[in-house]
């Protein structure tokens, strides 16, 4: 089974002493690329360093909303700059976060609208984390979202706004928590067009059955490419083939490299 683990954390400190292994390991297990997505300007520049190392890794540069208070002119021109390299292939990961609110609701706000405007400027596309934050994401996404594509990463919000963004041309991503037996968002798996749906590991979190409990890394995604597959009624090599094209797509520079 091909696949590409569309959204991992190689720079975090559980994975990065050992990353050459991992990697390997995601070789083994017959991945055809990582993409590793940054949280704040510093670590964009470690995971660019990553992509630079490995031919199978890519990178990406932004600022989450757990960093959006890090988040400066100094800091998005880093950004900027850090986009403009052909191994970046998106920005991110940006959007909301208020369950932890690490960084005030209004700044966060701030944070994600201005990396929608440097998608509309680079042609990127964006990598969007939401928690406990719908109705803000759907406004900000009405107001200034025109003119990007993006992806609701490891989805787990409200069925309006998965919708709103599909009719957008956005993509949804999927996570191990798909695995679970408590997940309740089967129907949201099975209403993301063909085209527009990928599976990621969210490397080092939410390991999926029957790694739960460890340390995740893009290995694991296969098991999250059989059970979405397994709640979409589908062939699972089939569909392991799909979402390898739907994230080739979605990275345009990925499929230039």
């Amino acid at each position: 089974m091909q696949l590409i683990d569309s959204h991992a954390h190689l720079a975090d400190e559980r994975i990065l002493p050992d990353v050459e292994a991992v990697v390997e390991r995601a070789r083994a297990a017959g991945l055809a690329g990582i993409v590793t997505i940054a949280t704040d300007a510093e670590d964009a520049r470690t995971n660019l360093e990553l992509a630079e190392r490995f031919g199978c890794v890519w990178s990406t540069a932004g600022i989450h909303p757990h960093a959006a208070s890090t988040s400066s002119e100094e800091t998005l021109a880093a950004v900027r700059e850090m986009a403009m390299h052909p191994r970046v292939v998106a920005l991110g990961e940006t959007g909301l976060d208020y369950h932890y609110d690490f960084s005030p609701r209004e700044v966060q706000r701030a944070n994600f609208a201005r990396h929608l405007e440097l998608a509309r400027e680079t042609g990127l596309p964006v990598i969007v984390h939401s928690r406990e934050s719908d109705d803000d994401l759907r406004a900000i996404l009405r107001e200034a979202g025109r003119g990007t594509v993006g992806v609701l990463h490891s989805f787990s919000s409200g069925r309006e706004l998965l919708e709103e963004a599909l009719e957008m041309g956005w993509y949804a991503s999927f996570s191990g928590m798909i695995t679970f037996k408590k997940f309740e968002g089967a129907d949201f798996v099975r209403i993301v067009p063909a085209d527009r749906i990928m599976v990621e590991t969210d490397t080092p979190y939410l390991a999926p059955v029957p790694h739960r409990g460890k340390t995740n890394e893009p290995a694991f995604v296969t098991h999250v490419a059989r059970r979405a597959a397994e709640l979409r009624g589908e062939d699972a090599e089939a569909f392991a083939a799909r979402t390898l094209a739907n994230t080739r797509r979605f990275y345009g520079r990925m499929s230039l490299s």
